[in-house]
């Protein structure tokens, strides 16, 4: 063998490995953001009806994501749900004015309807079928599920579903869960209002059937969340908004 091409290629070989000694280590995932052990509680794995769902990411338990009891300013008796869509928030009327705030995400047809519907039934763990809209549009995405998806964990209504009917019928608005808990606190191009199994599980269980519902509109966004006379805060959310997020 050629020793010039040898101690070259030598040379090489320690130039590369003092390279490599040198680059500095690539950062660290950074730490899950600290959670109260009453939080979770609240949002770890659950098993459900022979379903289980993983616990939330704490990345996802930030801010105001968490349901919890809040201030809050209504006539409705005790049980009333009042969804405020552009605030991206769910209100169920407690004594005292006070009410449990949940987050969640709003699809398009979350902002279909607005007014007074009730809760004739809810589903656990309901199939879903895509719309014949959502098929013409995205044949691609909704053609594999075209015939329906049997309720579990990788259907798009999550672990409950909460049915509004008003003197019309079905509204065809429903509250429920949702395979993305990512999602939750966005907006998003489908479904209607999604709450995480975790909180949609807690509010199906405090919810009777004929349970009254409120869907605020967008002049309405904040009502209930300052005292009676004192001026709306502006909604967290833009017209704009509402086409965005994920599916």
């Amino acid at each position: 063998m050629n020793p010039i091409r040898t101690s070259l290629a030598g040379a090489a070989l320690l130039t590369l490995a003092a390279c490599a000694s040198t680059e500095p280590a690539a950062p660290a995932d950074p730490p899950p953001p600290a959670v109260s052990p009453e939080v979770a509680a609240m949002y770890g794995a659950v098993d459900d009806n022979g379903h289980h769902i993983p616990a939330i990411d704490p990345h996802l338990l930030i801010g105001d994501k968490t349901r919890q009891v809040v201030d809050y300013w209504s006539d409705e008796k005790p049980g009333t749900i009042i969804v405020d869509p552009h605030a991206r928030y769910l209100y169920q009327v407690q004594r005292g004015n006070k009410a449990m705030r949940y987050a969640v995400a709003v699809g398009a047809a979350g902002y279909g309807f607005t007014g007074v519907a009730h809760i004739p039934y809810q589903r656990d763990w309901p199939s879903w079928k895509p719309t014949d809209n959502m098929f013409a549009t995205q044949p691609e995405l909704y053609g594999p599920v075209e015939a329906g998806l049997e309720g579990g964990i990788d259907n798009p209504m999550g672990a409950r579903a909460l049915y509004l009917h008003n003197g019309r019928g079905d509204t065809y608005y429903r509250i429920h869960g949702t395979m993305d808990p990512a999602s939750i606190g966005q907006a998003t191009s489908a479904g209607c209002i999604r709450l995480f199994n975790q909180d949609i599980i807690h509010l199906a269980g405090q919810t009777g059937s004929m349970t009254k519902v409120i869907v605020l509109s967008e002049a309405e966004s904040g009502k209930g969340t300052v005292p009676s006379g004192q001026p709306m805060p502006q909604p967290a959310m833009t017209a704009t908004d509402q086409t965005g997020g994920t599916t």
